[in-house]
């Protein structure tokens, strides 16, 4: 089969922390719905060209560049894979004009153990309730997914599947404490999480939960993933409880042209795609279903006037 080739993108392996982002239970999402939210000090709105972009910033600052159907994903599911598609309803401008959002909270971000922190998203919320007169009620609707599941019949795993030996609870206490991330050898993954490149995924101790957010990320992507396998949100089914570390890599439809970055191998053009990779090299599989989630629904909004 021909390859289709595009470049190499400028970047070096992406790590993943200790620590990953997270999906509230529908219970606890509700809650925190109703509870008073947290607002920021001062922010402007207004349109924007681009480029897209965000970054949290220390002391509270936010900024950022992004559809507003971007921004009301993460206000409601806090930066999930995909969240996006878990925002219903609405006018066609949320998902295609840009908005420059230029935020300050009145205190430093609080340090969390899951993720970025949930006080950004709740503030988000807020300013889009206020500026863009967002409305909205959650509903439960059956949306196609994937479940990441054992895919040999006596449940074994593949080679490149192995147990982490890592006291990953020691190194997230001491992190949360403020001490300094253990260092690694470059080109090396954390101990408690894994890094990504091209076609590749390295990881040293990795949950599976935290592992299908991965793999949601990685179908998700404009290049696609590895044979049309589709962005959908990938669920952990596996039944594997504790870390795991693992070398997985694939051949893509697009093979990137040129070198690749400084540390990363390259890609093997007569390798497997991504679903097959997973079956010989982890003993995982992707199984497509239907499964109720909850998803947020624009009852109205409104575009702001800019600052």
């Amino acid at each position: 089969m021909r390859r289709a080739h595009i470049r190499f993108r400028p970047v070096a392996l992406f790590a993943v922390a200790v620590t990953a982002f997270t999906v509230p239970a529908p219970v606890a999402l509700r809650a925190q719905a109703q509870a008073p939210q947290p607002k920021f000090e001062v922010a402007t709105v207004k349109p924007s060209k681009g480029p897209t972009g965000e970054r949290g910033q220390p002391g509270g600052r936010y900024t950022a560049t992004r559809t507003v159907k971007f921004f009301i994903a993460d206000a409601f599911f806090f930066a999930t894979p995909l969240a996006a598609s878990r925002v219903i309803g609405g006018p066609e401008w949320i998902d295609s004009a840009l908005y420059e959002i230029d935020a300050k909270a009145s205190t430093g971000w609080q340090p969390s153990p899951d993720g970025p922190p949930r006080e950004l998203f709740l503030m988000m919320r807020s300013l889009l309730q206020e500026r863009f007169k967002l409305k909205t009620h959650m509903e439960t609707r059956e949306l196609p997914v994937y479940e990441l599941v054992r895919a040999r019949a006596d449940g074994s795993l593949g080679p490149q599947l192995r147990d982490s030996t890592a006291n990953c609870e020691a190194v997230m206490a001491a992190v949360r404490a403020g001490n300094p991330v253990p260092p690694r050898q470059p080109n090396e993954p954390p101990p408690c999480g894994a890094m990504r490149g091209p076609a590749r995924v390295i990881a040293g101790g990795l949950p599976m939960e935290q592992f299908a957010k991965m793999l949601t990320n990685i179908m998700a992507d404009a290049d696609g993933p590895a044979g049309g396998v589709g962005a959908r949100l990938v669920i952990d089914k596996t039944g594997l409880s504790g870390r795991y570390g693992f070398t997985l890599a694939w051949t893509p439809e697009k093979i990137p042209e040129g070198t690749p970055p400084a540390g990363i191998p390259p890609i093997d053009p007569n390798g497997p795609p991504l679903v097959t990779a997973l079956q010989e090299q982890l003993g995982l599989k992707l199984q497509p279903v239907r499964s109720r989630m909850e998803v947020v629904v624009i009852d109205s909004i409104e575009q702001p006037t800019p600052d």
